[in-house]
């Protein structure tokens, strides 16, 4: 079974950077997309935010 969310630590495992990095990817995606603070981020909005292809960051997230 697959999610739909992205957390810190997924994109600190695609990214190579900080966790901390990771919850300022999250915040500036909620801000772009006018996200209030109790929504999550899924994983296409990550992608297209970053120009992530789907597939290869599903692949490293499992």
């Amino acid at each position: 079974m697959s999610r739909i969310c992205i957390y810190p630590k997924d994109i600190m495992t695609v990214t190579g950077r900080s966790e901390r990095y990771g919850r300022t990817i999250i915040s500036k995606i909620k801000e772009s997309l006018n996200k209030e603070a109790h929504q999550l981020v899924t994983i296409d909005e990550f992608c297209d935010f970053m120009g992530f292809e789907i597939s290869k960051v599903q692949g490293l997230i499992k």
